[in-house]
């Protein structure tokens, strides 16, 4: 017994199965319960490779079932992805058991779907052995496609093609390949001699397969959608086909619904096919298709489809009215080419058009702004914290649920310590909390959150924390917030002061709960926003009374005070007579943080040596520094014109603990935020909707951050940005000249990609943003304009402006605009600018 452990323990294979062949089958299933619970014990091991070969050797040898042994084999601690299945084949034809194939169907079940390569190997050869058909589940499907390109499955290194021919597996997952969503992606690699696209195309021309079955698996993969790297390779694979005219006939139907809905390579590809049958398709139904399609903002695919219905016309005379009167859809299409495209070839085929009326709006029409709600209460009970925690684990917290769940910490771990330890600690074990951090990360948000969760869990790896909050503390003890007036002999921080004020407050945290009975924190937030109510505030410390208030908390509580003057709340607050009092009174009374000094630099972006990726040499931030006599130890109003400042994914927290100061917040941010998006990294505009929520003046900071969100590559972040964009403009805080100016200024530079903007500007009109795109765009196009060569999408920007300025009927100037009209010509840049001068003229 002791023999067979430690050969598991070494991986060695042929011991275990040494020690195998010398127990009966009473023996094997004694030793089956034992095996179970010495891998239960050794929860933190992880068996891979070899160690994991002898874990299922000994599996197979010693449990009574599949079920037991799939139990087992698919723990998370065991990884089969490089284990052996020979021997443990082996091993079970020596027991003779026959349930090898039905455990190689329950361990497919259990084959993640985001890793489903992970055993896939393993599963596959007990199927071979014991000459089973496939399971056909999702992930096990996705695990037969990534095959197809990772040769490892067939270790001849013969071409796809031939290994498909010889595949067992082929005929009974095939249908599936088109079913399962996202397994495009494990079939876009392209190596020579290992399209799959190719291999299945050529497939259907010998005959191996059914030509019909592919096509169909194709239009009804492209009919349910994907993600567009997931679609390309089906797509591919319809053009290898090309189609007949009798199969697409037959299948006109689906064509037309890709053509109305499907995305724009998609729809294109069933466009150009749908024209090869010319008769094939009923007239009518296409007609009824094309009023869609000529309101999509595909130009390529609107204008195909003109061209098409105008040859129809012509083709068709009897129905020209009718075609024309579909043409006419068209003269709605926000792209003003394509507009009077469409109203020449209406008119041209006899459709006549009401008079139109125009509508002028000369306003945003966008609803009014919702005052920001209230704080969720406090979290009161350790079962609803620890939920809470648990929920939150493993990504970056919103800033509200992080300060309940901090003031639930200081008042629970002090009054119910126990049982809040009980709770905690197995989910923090669980999340592994803490377990990645360096040891010397002082000044890193997570580690320092981790930190102080395994303090309130009554942890025993918390011992080095208290040094670390110890150096925290000490390190920023000759930084305060006040008095902001005169000199100070202490420099700004190097990193975030942002960052320090978390740290700080959360290494005071850590210590706090040594104590007993803590009431709570003073800069708990009375808003979502982070803001908090100075009544709320000078109720906290009148119940304080002559109680010690901490350092750390105080000063981010005064930081969520709103900007302005309260005398007379500064007067009861003085009249408490304590410290924390005065502090107070002295912020209502108007010693509260000074407006900082604001300058737009233009920096060199550089490189980082690990980032291959091209992008502009140029990156405009904002530098600040405190006003003239204003000191700034703890380096809030000083922000160095560099190229990035690293929040490390917890940008999301910094608004809430400056509310009222969107424009300091903006310029901390700034740097990093036109880092990412030049870099084209995913997930970096969160903070915006957050900012915009918040009050107090962006200025320029503000406005090189929605401009620089406009033009982010991935369209979760367009989409914040406009939501921050819309919730300003209907604030009335929003400085659409000044956005403008400044998206101008980035894409006359190449800083930005201004195509971009275009999906985000023409939503904000669509919501009722009309005057405040008009007068974003009339600022934008001047340095566009006078740049060398406008950028690509000027032209498209300019239309957008005349539509809205026909639409709000507000004329603004646009300097420039009449040097591009007076080049002549027809190029599109010309005939947008004729088209909005004119628009603005009138």
């Amino acid at each position: 017994m002791t023999d067979l452990f430690e050969a598991l323990i070494r991986g060695d294979v042929s011991s275990v199965a040494a020690v195998l062949d010398e127990v009966d089958e009473p023996g094997r299933r004694a030793l089956g319960d034992e095996l179970v619970a010495h891998v239960v014990r050794r929860r933190d091991n992880w068996w891979a490779h070899h160690e994991a070969t002898a874990l299922a050797v000994a599996a197979v040898g010693t449990l009574s079932s599949a079920t037991k042994v799939a139990a087992l084999l698919g723990r998370r601690s065991v990884m089969l992805t490089d284990a052996d299945p020979a021997p443990v084949v082996n091993a079970a034809r020596q027991r003779g058991v026959d349930w090898v194939a039905d455990l190689a169907h329950r361990l497919a079940e259990r084959i993640p779907r985001s890793r489903p390569w992970e055993g896939w190997h393993f599963i596959t050869e007990l199927l071979l052995a014991e000459k089973a058909v496939p399971p056909t589940g999702d992930a096990f499907v996705a695990g037969w496609a990534h095959a197809l390109w990772w040769r490892r499955y067939d270790n001849q290194h013969r071409l796809l093609l031939d290994r498909l021919r010889a595949d067992p597996f082929l005929d009974t997952l095939l249908p599936r390949l088109f079913e399962v969503d996202g397994i495009g992606t494990d079939l876009a690699y392209t190596g020579v001699g290992h399209s799959v696209p190719s291999a299945l195309a050529t497939l259907a021309t010998e005959g191996r397969l059914d030509r019909a079955l592919l096509l169909d698996g194709v239009l009804g993969r492209l009919l349910r959608g994907d993600r567009p790297g997931a679609l390309r390779p089906f797509l591919a694979l319809h053009e290898l086909l090309a189609p007949a005219g009798s199969e697409v006939t037959a299948r006109a139907g689906a064509y037309l619904r890709l053509l109305a809905d499907a995305p724009g390579p998609v729809a294109a590809a069933a466009q150009r096919t749908l024209r090869t049958v010319g008769d094939g398709v009923e007239l009518e139904a296409l007609l009824d298709t094309s009023r869609t399609v000529l309101t999509r903002p595909e130009k390529a695919l609107v204008r195909g489809q003109l061209s098409w219905l105008d040859l129809l016309a012509r083709q068709r005379p009897e129905r020209a009215a009718e075609i024309a009167d579909v043409l006419a859809v068209g003269a709605d299409h926000a792209a003003a080419d394509l507009r009077d495209r469409a109203v020449t070839l209406a008119r041209r085929h006899g459709h006549q058009p009401p008079l139109a009326v125009t509508v002028v709006v000369a306003a945003d029409e966008l609803p009014p702004r919702t005052p920001a709600v209230a704080a969720l209460p406090p979290i009161t009970d350790v079962d609803e914290l620890v939920e809470e925690v648990s929920g939150l684990s493993g990504r970056p917290w919103a800033s509200s649920a992080l300060e309940r769940v901090l003031d639930a910490l200081v008042r629970l771990a002090t009054s119910d310590r126990d049982r809040l330890a009980t709770a905690l600690l197995p989910v923090l074990r669980r999340e592994q909390v803490g377990a990645y951090d360096h040891p010397w990360a002082m000044f890193n948000v997570p580690a320092q959150l981790h930190g102080v969760l395994l303090a309130a869990a009554a942890s025993t790896d918390v011992a080095s924390r208290h040094d670390q909050w110890s150096v925290i503390l000490s390190q920023s003890s000759n930084r305060s917030l006040r008095p902001f007036r005169g000199r100070s002999p202490v420099e700004p921080p190097r990193h975030s002061p942002l960052t320090l004020v978390l740290c700080a407050r959360l290494a005071e945290i850590g210590q706090r709960m040594s104590g007993r009975d803590d009431p709570g924190l003073l800069a708990a937030p009375t808003s979502a926003t982070g803001a908090i109510d100075p009544n709320a505030l000078y109720d906290r410390l009148a119940a304080l009374g002559e109680r010690p208030v901490w350092r750390w908390d105080l000063t981010q509580a005064l930081l969520r005070l709103p900007v302005g003057v309260d005398e007379a709340l500064a007067a009861r607050a003085a009249a408490l007579g304590t410290a924390a009092g005065d502090e107070l009174a002295d912020w209502l009374g108007g010693d509260a943080l000074p407006a900082p000094v604001h300058r737009v630099v233009t920096v060199r972006s550089g490189t980082d040596d690990l980032d291959h990726h091209p992008h502009p040499a140029r990156r405009t931030v904002v530098s600040g520094e405190p006003p003239e006599g204003v000191a700034d130890p703890l380096g809030l109003l000083t922000v160095p014109a560099q190229v990035r400042r690293g929040y490390h994914g917890w940008g999301d927290l910094w608004p809430a603990m400056l509310p009222g100061h969107r424009g300091l917040v903006a310029a901390h941010l700034l740097p990093e935020f036109a880092r990412s998006v030049q870099e084209e990294t995913r997930d970096v505009a969160g903070f915006l909707p957050a900012l915009a929520e918040c009050t107090g003046p962006g200025g320029p900071a503000l406005d090189l951050a929605l401009a620089y969100g406009l033009c982010a590559r991935h369209e979760v972040d367009r989409v914040a940005t406009l939501d921050a964009l819309l919730m300003l403009a209907a604030a009335g805080d929003l400085d659409a000249p000044g956005v403008g100016g400044r998206l101008g200024a980035l894409s006359a530079d190449r800083q930005v990609t201004v195509t971009r903007a275009m999906t985000p500007l023409r939503d904000a009109v669509t919501a009722g943003a009309r005057l405040s795109v008009w007068r974003l765009l009339a600022a934008a196009l001047p340095p566009l304009l006078a740049a060398p060569t406008p950028p690509r999408g000027t032209p498209d920007l300019l239309s957008l402006a005349a539509e809205t300025a026909h639409a709000t009927g507000v004329p603004v100037e646009v300097p420039g605009l009449a040097d591009v009209v007076a080049r002549g010509g027809t190029s599109r840049l010309v005939t947008e600018a004729r088209r909005l001068a004119t628009t603005v003229a009138s």
